[in-house]
């Protein structure tokens, strides 16, 4: 009964609350429902949620601490609305320092900071995901490095808060490469899909630790992703699934491009 691990993709900017009643347009509505399906998917609901961001980078792994984080509006050109967003669920200052905790005695030194807001990796899945925050989410950086084996290590030493009812999630985009908009992405974005998919739910969990770790060789790699940080939140997540089973949760196409949603566990 322990709770899963989840990559998630958080769609572009504000996407899912761009209509002039802050709906979510068409093209985003499949993610939309994918996401708010989430929490009833659960085993039960957890207790908070320890979220990884494609929008957050420090020199080493931190833990952001703070109470009542503000939202850090890190986008550009959307419509004024999306500016006034809210999500005011509460942090965790506890869960941050048990986070940082198992991080140190795993090997990665880690930082805690309370100052910074959350950005919309993390904000803008959320709203969607519980609408009405109520659940403490606590968010970790990527590591500026962005080495794929320290990050699915980071992953399977927060494992363990899977068993005491926290949802670790990664957020990003299975495919992020914002020039590509010529007749060719949809094909070469389903390429790269194809492969990502067979590596991240390889049956067998050393195998597919290894896989995603060289994930510059599957098809199109660099093309999918010219850099990688929308892609290592699923490196968390798949740290974090340990052992356990891997599902493909979803499948969409939009702006052209195929993308993905990882459960493990």
């Amino acid at each position: 009964m322990r709770q899963p691990s989840l990559f998630l993709p958080h769609g572009g900017g504000p996407c899912f609350f761009l209509e002039p009643d802050g709906g979510c347009p068409p093209m985003w509505r499949e993610m939309r429902d994918h996401l708010a399906a989430i929490l009833p998917s659960l085993p039960r609901q957890p207790r908070a949620i320890l979220i990884v961001s494609g929008h957050w980078e420090e020199s080493g792994f931190t833990v952001h601490a703070g109470a009542r984080p503000d939202l850090l509006f890190d986008y550009h050109g959307f419509p004024e609305p999306t500016y006034r967003l809210r999500h005011d669920a509460p942090g965790a200052p506890e869960l941050a320092g048990e986070v940082a905790r198992l991080l140190s005695a795993a090997g990665f030194p880690t930082g805690i900071e309370t100052r910074r807001g959350w950005d919309h990796g993390v904000f803008v899945p959320l709203k969607v995901v519980d609408p009405a925050a109520e659940l403490p989410i606590v968010q970790l950086s990527l590591r500026h490095d962005l080495d794929p084996a320290a990050h699915i290590a980071v992953g399977q030493a927060l494992a363990p808060l899977r068993d005491d009812d926290v949802l670790i999630v990664g957020s990003g985009m299975s495919f992020h490469n914002m020039r590509a908009r010529d007749g060719s992405a949809a094909v070469r974005s389903d390429d790269f899909d194809r492969a990502l998919v067979d590596a991240a739910t390889d049956p067998d969990p050393e195998e597919r630790r290894a896989r995603i770790a060289a994930w510059e060789e599957l098809p199109e790699a660099r093309y999918a992703h010219p850099r990688e940080e929308h892609l290592l939140p699923l490196m968390v997540a798949l740290g974090a699934g340990a052992d356990d089973p891997a599902h493909h949760l979803f499948r969409d196409h939009v702006i052209g491009w195929t993308v993905s949603a990882f459960r493990f566990g």
